[in-house]
């Protein structure tokens, strides 16, 4: 008797992005409740188990689902509304006012929006900082999506929390409902050195380190950032966390822009992670990580979208492509990232980045099922010689046709399963036309 859990999962590849045997052609999987139960050839697999349902895809490709490290999911909403601007002026003139304005209700709904768009690019987990984290939590939840969110913590009051105590016990309050759950983990988040004083950077990285969690926060973002930190302090961004005590394992620092040779070396031997978004930094003028000297310093990066205001979008595909060409166009070298290292980045390294690596971020037997199929039956993905660089340099996200997170498909034949796709736009550009007002 074939438990009503299992699936088998086949088609023309199986990319494992494990060392031994990474890539199967004719390759399946077979999942039971959440987690990868046997893989390897198609035939292989029937053999073993005649009577498991099956989900063939002839020209699919099988891959681990995408990890997006940091992003703000619901600032979908925002997605046009203030574009060709620099950061602080895109912040303070235009974010900052119009996020005053913020629900819960709006915030889940735009969270819902992002969701559509991530699992039908192929993204199957997510680390987000934003405000109203609970109602970010209750979209996940609906969508059945992995995460790991934290409400974003200032100095100034939040239109989520109001004043600062009250975002410290939110995020403990948060933390306590949380712990146990299958899909969502909680993350202790400092905005930036700029909107969180010393003494509050220092409380949320206590937070992180007694309750075991990531703590995220923007990092070296841009020149501003740096030179306004420098005047303050007297030390770039890096430095100030370093003498606070908050460079550690459990960082993750999103953008790195603005790091010179020691601060590279540092971030190496305090075992912090990076989350390396080079659309967002491209669009906002703000720079060019240097990631390529970062993986080479070996610092754990993994890619981020940051939120679709400045992307505009959540697709990791594009995000994969932007980070294998701008190091080699920074350089004038086609090799500083090669493909699969950009892969690397946007699975197992984003795992790893988020501490999920024996989780997430790789097929094995015992792992999550988080995967993702491709259509490879496409007239941009012919011929193909070299699958990996096929899903850095020519794939988009729209090629994704089935996802799987925890072993429930959350998407099949392009069609969402887990979310009413055309409930959510009609409430999302309800909202717009709020927005748009402001």
């Amino acid at each position: 008797m074939t438990p009503p859990s299992q699936l088998l999962l086949s088609g023309r590849y199986l990319l494992t992005m494990e060392e031994e045997r990474p890539l199967i052609k004719e390759g399946a999987l077979l999942v039971e409740g959440d987690s990868i139960v046997a893989l390897g050839t198609s035939a292989e697999l029937l053999a073993r188990y005649p009577e498991a349902p099956q989900l063939h895809s002839a020209h699919g490709l099988i891959m681990p689902g995408l990890i997006n490290v940091h992003t703000h999911a619901a600032m979908a909403l925002f997605r046009g509304l203030a574009d060709d601007l620099p950061l602080m002026q895109w912040l303070t003139e235009y974010i900052f006012p119009v996020e005053a304005t913020l629900t819960a209700d709006m915030v889940r709904i735009g969270t819902l929006l992002s969701l559509c768009e991530m699992i039908r690019s192929g993204t199957t987990s997510f680390c987000d900082m934003y405000l109203f984290a609970g109602a970010v939590a209750e979209a996940v939840e609906e969508a059945g999506m992995r995460a790991w969110l934290g409400e974003a913590i200032y100095d100034f009051p939040s239109p989520s929390y109001g004043e600062l105590e009250n975002g410290l016990a939110l995020s403990q309050e948060l933390i306590l409902r949380y712990r146990k759950h299958p899909l969502i983990s909680m993350t202790a988040v400092a905005h930036a050195v700029y909107t969180c004083s010393p003494s509050l950077l220092k409380r949320v990285a206590d937070m992180a380190r007694k309750e075991n969690l990531r703590l995220a926060i923007h990092l070296a973002e841009n020149e501003e950032e740096d030179r306004s930190c420098r005047e303050r302090y007297g030390l770039s961004p890096v430095q100030h966390l370093e003498q606070l005590g908050i460079l550690g394992p459990n960082l993750v620092a999103a953008h790195c822009v603005m790091l010179d040779e020691e601060e590279i070396a540092l971030l190496a031997r305090r075992g912090v992670k990076v989350a390396h978004c080079p659309q967002s930094n491209m669009k906002l003028g703000s720079g060019i990580a240097p990631a390529d000297t970062l993986l080479a310093a070996g610092v754990c990066v993994g890619l981020g979208t940051d939120g679709s205001a400045s992307n505009n979008t959540v697709d990791m595909f594009a995000e994969m492509n932007s980070m294998a060409k701008i190091h080699k166009a920074r350089r004038r070298d086609p090799l500083p990232v090669i493909a699969q290292q950009a892969l690397h980045c946007a699975t197992l390294g984003g795992a790893t980045v988020l501490g999920a690596e024996q989780a997430i971020g790789s097929l094995a037997v015992g792992k999550k099922a988080d995967c993702i199929v491709i259509d490879l039956n496409q007239p941009h993905l012919t011929p193909l010689y070299n699958p990996v660089s096929h899903l850095v340099y020519a794939v988009k996200g729209s090629d994704v046709v089935h996802s799987m997170v925890n072993g429930r498909l959350l998407m099949q034949n392009r069609k969402l399963l887990s979310l009413d796709e055309r409930a959510i736009l009609k409430q999302a550009n309800a909202l717009a036309t709020t927005f748009a007002k402001q």
